[in-house]
């Protein structure tokens, strides 16, 4: 007589029995609710943080390269007639044209670097001045394509772009007036006076980020030019390319098309440091997360061996009538397993749900906790993102499922052992 098939027809009947079966008839159906929320409770955590962690760094280098050089060439400086060191770029205009030309490279545009004080009535802000070509300006997506702007970006020439934060703090709106103040102004016979300017707002932009938000500011290129005594040259270029994330690749190519007498600084060596303690907080994390979820299938071991001693008569009365020990040991690999899978997948559930809905859930714990739950000058942000990726969905479940079949098989081989003869010695 052939053998049954492995996880046969009976085996899950008798499986689905002893997960079913009251705390009178010996089952432990308490244990088996307690393993299932404490499991599905992990895996929700584990997809909760995976997506917020996921969210954030997205949040944080989208915002970064949307208002940001993806890429900046710098002059190495020569050294002047007076003795100071010059790093402005006389040749900008050729320079822009060979790096555009790099393959790969979207865009390169001149820019002045300047931080003033920004003045309206009895208000003041210190900002950071830049000055672009209008139609470099349109190409930065964090300003020309915000969500939050007003005003008309094609008057840039007749005004200045400023960021909400800015905006806020001086109390002005479109068609205000403000005042730039730089104490690096006219030179005089009787030294350097403060150069104080006034113009009008014609664009206020919101590119995502608190700190940006509040201390940009952008001037046409050739006031800033004027503004910042930087007549016929420029700061820098600032290079905006395909795939900000291979950023590293292009660095060679950008400095053979710049020359020896130019520097690249790229976005990540600016934002390295805090990527890279992003990257370890995430794998610190992923770490203590696993061990929740280590603890939670551990469960299924106290419930499985309470099952074991409970059914031992069953258990018994099966090995006689002719089960195998490989079937005695899948008969309760299920009843662990089922746990584990129902758990995990409740777990996904909840997790998916917890990523797509976050805002409203968001909104709710800041109206319940009175509002100031989030605090954008401290996070940079404006709110808790979550970003719900496969690959992070696919490594929770792959987690929880391999410690709950591996922690299954200890209980259910010891089933599988039991001694019938002993089972039944006292029946």
């Amino acid at each position: 007589m052939a053998s049954p098939a492995p996880f046969s027809r009976f085996e899950w009947m008798i499986a689905w029995r002893y997960l079913r079966a009251r705390r009178s008839e010996g089952g432990v159906s308490v244990m088996t609710w307690i393993s299932l929320i404490g499991i599905t409770l992990a895996v929700f955590a584990l997809i909760a943080t995976l997506a917020v962690r996921s969210g954030f760094r997205s949040e944080f280098v989208g915002t970064i390269l949307g208002a940001n050089a993806h890429a900046t060439v710098y002059s190495h400086g020569e050294v002047t007639d007076a003795g100071l060191l010059d790093r402005t770029i006389a040749d900008y205009a050729p320079l822009a044209e060979a790096l555009s030309a790099v393959p790969g490279v979207r865009h390169a545009a001149p820019l002045i670097k300047g931080q003033v004080m920004a003045n309206r009535a009895d208000r003041n802000a210190g900002v950071q001045v830049y000055g672009i070509r209008a139609e470099d300006l349109a190409q930065v997506p964090g300003v020309a394509q915000s969500e939050e702007a007003w005003g008309d970006l094609g008057r840039f020439d007749q005004g200045i772009a400023i960021g909400s934060g800015v905006a806020r703090s001086l109390g002005v709106g479109i068609g205000d007036k403000i005042k730039l103040i730089s104490p690096n102004g006219v030179k005089t016979a009787f030294g350097t006076s403060p150069r104080v300017n006034a113009y009008e707002v014609v664009y206020v932009f919101t590119a995502g980020r608190y700190d940006i938000d509040s201390t940009r500011a952008y001037l046409p290129f050739a006031e800033a030019q004027s503004y910042f005594n930087r007549d016929g040259v420029a700061d820098e270029i600032e290079v905006m390319v395909e795939d900000p994330e291979a950023i590293d690749g292009y660095v060679l190519p950008l400095l053979t098309a710049a020359g020896q007498s130019y520097g690249v600084w790229t976005w990540r060596d600016s934002s390295g440091g805090f990527l890279r303690a992003l990257e370890v907080e995430d794998n610190v994390m992923f770490v203590i997360l696993s061990i929740l979820v280590l603890i939670a299938t551990m469960n299924i071991v106290s419930g499985l061996i309470m099952l074991v001693k409970n059914k031992g008569r069953d258990i018994g009365i099966l090995r006689t009538i002719g089960l195998s020990e490989g079937s005695v040991m899948r008969v309760f690999f299920i009843c662990g397993s089922i746990t584990g899978v129902i758990g995990t997948l409740m777990g996904v559930v909840l997790g998916c749900l917890f990523a797509i809905y976050i805002d409203p859930i968001f909104s709710f714990v800041n109206y319940a906790m009175g509002g100031g739950v989030w605090d954008p000058s401290i996070r940079g942000i404006y709110a808790l993102p979550a970003e719900l990726r496969l690959g992070d969905v696919v490594s929770a479940v792959s987690l929880s499922l391999g410690l709950s079949f591996l922690v299954t098989i200890f209980p259910a081989r010891r089933a599988a052992r039991l001694n019938p003869v002993e089972a039944l010695r006292y029946e």
